[in-house]
């Protein structure tokens, strides 16, 4: 196992992390069903345990609980020698209020997670989703005052845009709260939005980024291909999340597996590998519905891709930029940059 540390902390994660959103039986979101038990929940971890990986993630929302709950069973003693990561945001009970990022709901989820979860402490808390009701000051307010009670250790966000994450920043940064460190989002061949504003702004911050879905809600996996467009059983045959443009995702699953011959390794562990190459990665959340998926992703760490194999998926898959990120570059004036270049 590879380490860094989280963003511009002390805070050591394993570069492959693991994710507990699979953990549970029945429905986890309509058309998706979960169907992993403690017995195989318990193999996983310790699966992961034994490969080095310290960072296990989770969220009140995933079977409403049932993910920390189990999650926290699979740990058991091992609890302090891993971190902790959870979420709150997305609706959890029936009650209207039990949703959102309102200092009401924080404080209780976050309590909620710790009985759940079995310990007394998270050490990474972060927020799921942005809430479009709930002034910025009182959600970062709450997670302060989570780490002032010595609740939580760290916080971070999931999913925000950067100008609402840059705000909320801004804010901890007048009123001297916590910061955030952490920024747990979607990233992937298929999928590389991030790199217009996120990126810029956290590489500035000091904030680590936690990949999530790194194959794309597994089309990356290699299964999906122009002749077996929905694979039995897949999961995106039911929910088309992430969007991918299927025509890309094609062509890159070509190369994938051109490169994967020279590498004698799969799609997966190659897409993975892509990302790891990326400085601004702290760490790459690695779930799986069997334990061979998770064994295929383990070995995404022996993967060496060469410069130029590195070029060549970098082109394949470079976003479109988009205004007025094309017009950054006419800012440096010509006889500046000679000189100071």
């Amino acid at each position: 196992m590879q380490y860094t540390t989280l963003g511009n902390t002390g805070l050591i994660v394993s570069r492959l992390s693991f994710g507990a959103m699979t953990f549970g039986t029945g429905e986890l979101i309509p058309g998706i069903t979960n169907n992993i038990d403690q017995t195989l929940a318990d193999k996983m971890v310790s699966r992961a345990l034994e490969a080095g990986i310290n960072l296990f993630d989770t969220a009140d929302a995933y079977r409403r609980g049932e993910s920390e709950i189990m999650l926290g069973k699979a740990l058991g003693n091992r609890r302090h020698d891993v971190v902790i990561s959870t979420k709150v945001g997305f609706r959890t009970g029936d009650a209207i209020t039990d949703c959102g990022l309102s200092y009401r709901h924080i404080i209780a989820s976050a309590e909620a997670s710790l009985k759940r979860l079995g310990t007394d402490y998270i050490d990474l808390y972060q927020i799921h989703i942005t809430d479009p009701i709930t002034p910025p000051e009182e959600t970062v307010r709450a997670l302060n005052d989570l780490v002032r009670r010595g609740l939580v250790r760290y916080i971070g966000f999931s999913n925000l845009p950067a100008w609402k994450a840059a705000r909320m920043f801004g804010i901890q940064e007048c009123n001297n709260y916590t910061r955030f460190v952490a920024a747990q989002m979607y990233y992937s061949l298929l999928g590389r939005d991030l790199e217009h504003e996120v990126v810029p702004f956290v590489k500035d911050a000091g904030i680590g980024i936690l990949v999530w879905s790194p194959l794309a809600s597994g089309f990356l996996s290699g299964k999906y291909s122009r002749d077996t467009p929905v694979p039995e059983d897949a999961r995106r045959s039911k929910f088309q999340f992430p969007p991918v443009d299927l025509d890309k995702g094609y062509e890159v699953i070509d190369w994938l597996k051109r490169i994967g011959q020279q590498h004698q390794t799969t799609p997966a562990q190659l897409a993975i590998a892509w990302i790891l190459t990326k400085p601004f990665i702290s760490s790459v959340i690695i779930g799986a519905s069997k334990m061979s998926h998770l064994d295929d992703n383990l070995k995404a760490l022996d993967v060496k891709l060469s410069a130029q194999e590195i070029e060549q998926l970098d082109n394949l898959t470079a976003p479109a930029p988009l205004y007025p990120g094309w017009m950054q570059g006419m800012g440096w004036d010509g006889k500046v940059k000679e000189a100071l270049h």
